[in-house]
């Protein structure tokens, strides 16, 4: 499976990622912090107010609802893509590689964009990301509400909802900047 994700990101590099996200997205509705899911009995207490960086919602690739507030009170990455992406094809390693090694101090969230379902369930599925959090993002909302504007750009949020980057990382400033979020 790992070959056929190489050749898939091969493939998609020879036709580079050139497509911006889309110009005009629906306005951003966030949730209100009462409707977040409750936090697990392991999981570190929510802050009494979530930050206005994880106050949105959206729905995951398998069709289930997803509250950023969920994600209150530990650092965040963000990780905005498209399944046809040839750049996004070659991070995809990365972002599971990280989501391997922080997956108890980082909440990681994909936010896939500008293609159909069918082709982002295919990407996660074929670069073996079916352990991060993935939403279905085709309007570009949460894209538009982070003033994303091309893929594949990241969002890094820290414990108290500051955003304390947000552009293009390659994978060593990836694993850098984690390390710098999670010490």
């Amino acid at each position: 499976m790992r070959r056929r994700a190489v050749l898939l990101a091969a493939g998609l590099a020879l036709t580079g990622c050139t497509k911006a996200a889309p110009a005009q997205a629906p306005a951003f509705e966030a949730a209100p912090a009462s409707e977040a899911a409750p936090a697990s009995e392991a999981a570190p207490a929510k802050p009494a107010v979530t930050p206005k960086s994880l106050k949105f919602t959206g729905t995951t690739l398998e069709g289930a609802a997803f509250d950023a507030a969920s994600l209150a009170g530990k650092p965040a990455l963000l990780w905005f893509w498209a399944p046809w992406c040839a750049t996004c094809a070659s991070e995809a390693q990365s972002i599971g590689d990280v989501h391997e090694e922080y997956r108890d101090k980082l909440g990681i969230v994909g936010i896939a964009g500008m293609g159909t379902e069918k082709a982002m369930k295919e990407f996660v599925s074929d670069f073996e990301l079916q352990a991060v959090t993935t939403l279905n993002d085709p309007a570009g909302k949460i894209w538009q509400r982070f003033g994303i504007a091309q893929q594949s750009w990241y969002v890094m949020i820290d414990p108290a909802g500051k955003i304390v980057h947000k552009g293009y990382l390659d994978d060593l400033q990836l694993t850098e900047k984690v390390r710098e979020l999670t010490a």
